[in-house]
């Protein structure tokens, strides 16, 4: 049996696990990448690619039976089905050609495929090979978590490892939760032309409840029903499946369960390498090592906050603790997300209620809606908000945004909150009109006049001036 030698072998080649290669290669390490399935993880295959190609083609259908209110008339909508499948798919194969083997391995990265386990704690058996390591990267990240239904053992049902490759429009779709996912992929099937309920206790839990209402108002008036509500068991119908829930009970042709996920910690023999692990994920310190020090993981594996970006970056900053001096944590900040549902929502740190948890009240939101915006009136883009948190110093801690751009909205408040700039730093920047940024700067510019007025200095200078109307 072969024994190759690398600086450091990374399990798992999803997001986490390619930036950490990529970058283990640039620096000259020697790096190899095992990936027990398909090169991509989740994000290509099954999650982040798929899901926003059919998203994309589920707004085409909608502008198209709503291009009437623009003065546009077009002939009937007619979904097929099997090519927004196909559309899906080359989507997939196009960006899957940046992360081939060959491809891989032209930027100097060894390249197994096949299930990984653990001889010892600096051995990894991959088929008929053995790799030793000074260092190992776990990125094996999650799959859809089993659901506690009643049932559900019994009933044909959809998760996201399916989804994306059905070819048949069903005239209606259950489905259970209402996080990201669930919403993602309700309102496509729905602007695809599937009737479409989504039972959960509340849609969108984890955001902030004004951007949760704003797109529960847009399912609604899409005609997305939507039942607050747990559900707990499910069973076949004549007419498809029912699923029970502490709200009633909701009849449908298909089911989706979007009812998050597990980390993949099986099969990999972790106890072989000393490292702890449960169901829940592996446990790591702030410069992601495992039990093992010289073993690390990074991303959905571990547990908490499972999206791609946050995965990529924990990767990097593990594969950097691993070869380089020094260290850096692992701990993102700030924690940025976006559903995108239309509108998107973006939450870039602290959410509002947040914010005042955890500055004791000390913060100021300031809030615009979306008829404020020029740019989204005219593109009649008028559900939702920007708000924008600030501290007693005028330092941005937090931002939500809904709009049909929240996501290209959020790298400029995730960059200000990360160097830790004050409204007046954003409003010092001439944005360009008109665009949805503009609102970030007339706003800080808004907030910055605000705390500026009310300070010392600032209502020192109006006397002196005489400026006192204001006052009055």
């Amino acid at each position: 049996m072969p024994h190759i030698d690398f600086d450091l072998v990374v399990i798992g080649a999803g997001a986490g696990g390619l930036t950490a290669a990529r970058f283990a290669a640039r620096l000259g390490a020697r790096v190899a990448l095992v990936e027990r399935d398909r090169i991509g993880g989740d994000c290509t295959w099954t999650g982040c690619v798929p899901s926003k190609s059919l998203i994309r083609a589920a707004k085409a259908a909608h502008e198209a039976r709503a291009s009437t209110e623009l003065g546009v008339e077009a002939d009937a909508v007619r979904v097929d089905m099997r090519r927004v499948r196909e559309y899906v798919r080359r989507k997939i194969a196009q960006i899957y050609q940046g992360t081939t083997p060959e491809k891989l391995r032209s930027e100097g990265i060894d390249v197994s495929i096949g299930p990984a386990a653990f001889v010892d704690a600096h051995a990894l058996r991959v088929g008929d090979r053995e790799l030793r390591a000074q260092n190992f990267l776990i990125t094996t990240g999650a799959t859809p978590a089993a659901p506690k239904l009643a049932g559900i053992e019994d009933v044909p049902h959809f998760t996201y490892h399916a989804i994306f490759e059905n070819d048949r429009l069903p005239p209606s779709l259950v489905v259970v939760g209402g996080g990201p996912l669930g919403a993602e992929i309700s309102q496509a099937y729905r602007r695809l032309g599937s009737e479409v309920t989504i039972v959960a206790p509340r849609l969108l839990a984890r955001d902030d409840p004004d951007a949760s209402a704003v797109v529960r108002r847009v399912f609604e008036r899409e005609g997305i029903r939507v039942v607050s509500g747990r559900a707990t068991s499910v069973r076949r119908a004549s007419s498809g499946v029912v699923v029970t829930s502490d709200a009633g009970e909701v009849t449908g042709d298909a089911l989706l369960v979007a009812a998050g996920r597990t980390p993949n910690v099986e099969g990999l023999a972790l106890d072989r390498a000393g490292v702890r692990y449960s169901a829940s994920g592996i446990p790591v310190d702030d410069r992601l090592r495992t039990s093992v020090p010289h073993i690390y993981a990074a991303g959905d594996v571990l547990g908490g906050e499972q999206f791609s970006h946050v995965a990529g970056w924990q990767a990097f900053e593990a594969a950097r603790n691993a070869l380089l001096p020094g260290s850096a944590s692992g701990r993102p900040n700030p924690m940025a997300w976006v559903t995108f549902t239309d509108p998107e929502v973006a939450q870039i740190g602290p959410t509002e209620r947040q914010a005042r948890e955890q500055l004791a009240g000390r913060v100021s939101v300031c809030r615009w809606e979306l008829t404020h915006i020029d740019r989204a009136v005219c593109d009649d883009d008028e559900d939702g908000f920007i708000k924008l948190v600030t501290d007693a110093g005028g330092r941005v801690v937090g931002a939500t945004i809904v709009a049909s751009r929240a996501g290209e909205l959020s790298g400029e408040i995730a960059l200000a909150i990360a160097k830790r700039l004050t409204a007046g730093d954003i409003a010092t920047a001439i944005h360009a009109y008109p665009t949805y940024a503009t609102a970030l700067q007339q706003m800080a510019g808004e907030v910055a006049t605000t705390n500026w007025l009310a300070s010392t200095q600032g209502r020192l200078v109006r006397r002196l001036k005489g400026f006192t109307h204001a006052e009055a």
